[in-house]
């Protein structure tokens, strides 16, 4: 587990348990908050499975990348997630790092930012929103449909056709077939209640108390969050800049091959 300095972590505090998984070993602390797919599976022991995409990175920047937490209960909203995110960096004394949160992980990202400033030195938020919009709503309530029903392949491939542009779900549709024989949770209980906190989110009245240089990313074809919440995000957060995808939807996180070096380039800024 030395290679590449990855390791396999939890934080206990607070009658708190998160799972976390860190590699690099570079000054400047990054922290990574994932979106909703953590509610299927967690980070739990697969530092050397998410380490690869993050190598070039390795000598300036210590990768942390962080799951909810553990028993994560019903009615848990999305500043609660940060709070608890809050209490895990200051276990781990990783006041100031650069925060980057996609999708969900930008909605709590948002929220530290505003309840936790001491947290964050600089923020990434990609293809998140400030609040449940319409688009937010009609995905996640289809999702939650499928969960309540056990349908995991539904759930797979509705995801999949919402976040990939036309020329990935080419490739993508070929594995439909067998899409929903691996990867279903034993119960989708957390996955729920990370949907729910979701559906409940609105932190846009007070983006105006971020004051750390922000870096937003959307996708101009994006189908889960929608376009427009990029562009709100960036209205409310003073001096917040903007960098939107062409052609490319929820996934252009996944899809932009200069996504990471567009982000770290951000993070490396006036270090």
């Amino acid at each position: 587990m030395m290679i590449w300095n990855a390791k396999n972590g939890r934080v206990s505090t607070g009658g708190m348990e998160m799972d976390y998984v860190s590699f690099g070993r570079g000054k400047t602390n990054v922290v990574i908050l994932p979106g909703l797919s953590d509610g299927l599976a967690t980070v739990k022991g697969k530092a050397l499975l998410l380490a690869s995409p993050y190598r070039p990175y390795f000598k300036d920047f210590t990768i942390y990348i962080f799951s909810r937490r553990n028993a994560l209960p019903g009615g848990c909203s999305i500043r609660d997630m940060a709070d608890d995110q809050a209490k895990a960096m200051r276990y781990l004394s990783l006041e100031g790092s650069c925060v980057l949160g996609v999708s969900e992980g930008g909605m709590i990202a948002q929220c530290l930012a505003v309840y936790h400033p001491e947290t964050a030195y600089r923020l990434a938020i990609a293809v998140s929103s400030p609040r449940a919009n319409d688009i937010i709503r009609d995905s996640v309530g289809k999702w939650i449909g499928y969960a309540g029903k056990g349908d995991h392949k539904g759930l797979m491939i509705d995801t999949a056709e919402r976040s990939y542009s036309p020329g990935r779900l080419k490739k993508y549709r070929r594995t439909y077939p067998v899409i929903g024989l691996v990867g279903k949770p034993k119960s989708y209980g957390r996955f729920l209640a990370n949907a729910d906190a979701i559906l409940n989110f609105d932190v846009s009245g007070d983006l105006g108390k971020i004051a750390c240089p922000t870096l937003i990313i959307g996708g101009c074809e994006d189908r889960i969050v929608g376009p427009d919440a990029s562009y709100e995000m960036h209205e409310l957060i003073p001096e917040s800049e903007l960098y939107m995808y062409e052609g490319l939807g929820h996934a252009a996180y996944e899809e932009a091959g200069d996504f990471n070096g567009r982000v770290f380039g951000f993070f490396c800024a006036q270090r």
